[in-house]
């Protein structure tokens, strides 16, 4: 019997990346994915296709998270399906690591600042709002949050990314705290660099190397290492674990 088979996985920012990986670990242990993106219309059905090839299934729905109306009008969509037992909130405001050409602190405004908290906390707040009535009614639900694991160890400082991130494993906790009556599990992963990926691009060779070095596993994460503590937190083997961070990066932060 695979892990998933019969329930209803929502994952946003799904169209690429770590969210695409993913949402296809869930359809390998038979979930119904929600694939959801902002623009790549191509692209999210090629993960619905391969979802569904993979033994789950895959449906790509378009919603802007950083909307309250479009996120109703996407839970709506999803409701079809009857029910929505795993939220993963992956989709963030698009950000590029490169540390030689980042803000300074003292080159930031506010509004660098507003545009991460809208992609990373904003979205996430948007998101578990639409859903948590479903999954009150259900008195079950996993909600699993992608952070970074610069909110422990900002090897490079990547101000305005890493506070929208701190913040949200905040509001996380506090939800854990609030919703375990209800039986909904709240919980974050914290992956390190992840390469390749559209926002790693541009991280230089020898900030790669440094990171390798202090790493205990020797090596950088790809999109496919995380997708495993986000399916083990979605999945019952984690059934007395909320509030928690799961740091996917070989060690780095220990």
């Amino acid at each position: 019997m695979k892990k998933f088979q019969g329930k209803v996985v929502l994952v946003t920012g799904a169209s690429r990346g770590i969210g695409a990986s993913i949402a296809r670990a869930f359809a390998r242990e038979g979930a119904l994915v929600i694939i959801n993106y902002l623009q790549n219309h191509e692209a999210a059905e090629q993960v619905a296709v391969d979802c569904t090839k993979l033994g789950g299934e895959g449906w790509a729905i378009q919603g802007d998270v950083t909307s309250e109306s479009s996120v109703k009008q996407m839970i709506e969509q999803v409701l079809e399906a009857g029910k929505i037992d795993v939220l993963v909130n992956n989709a963030f405001k698009s950000y590029i690591f490169d540390a030689d050409n980042r803000k300074m602190s003292w080159e930031l405004t506010w509004e660098d600042y507003q545009a991460q908290i809208d992609g990373a906390l904003r979205s996430t707040h948007y998101m578990c709002q639409a859903v948590l009535p479903i999954m009150k009614k259900q008195s079950n639900g996993s909600i699993i949050n992608m952070i970074s694991n610069l909110v422990q160890r900002p090897i490079v400082p990547y101000h305005e990314y890493t506070t929208a991130k701190s913040g949200l494993m905040g509001y996380s906790r506090n939800l854990a705290a609030e919703l375990g009556a209800f039986g909904i599990r709240v919980n974050c992963v914290a992956p390190g660099l992840v390469y390749p990926t559209d926002t790693s691009k541009d991280t230089k060779e020898e900030l790669k190397d440094l990171i390798i070095s202090q790493t205990p596993l020797r090596r950088i994460a790809a999109p496919g290492d995380v997708a495993g503590p986000v399916l083990f937190l979605a999945s019952d083997w984690s059934q007395f674990m909320t509030g928690q961070t799961l740091f996917v990066d070989g060690g780095l932060v220990m």
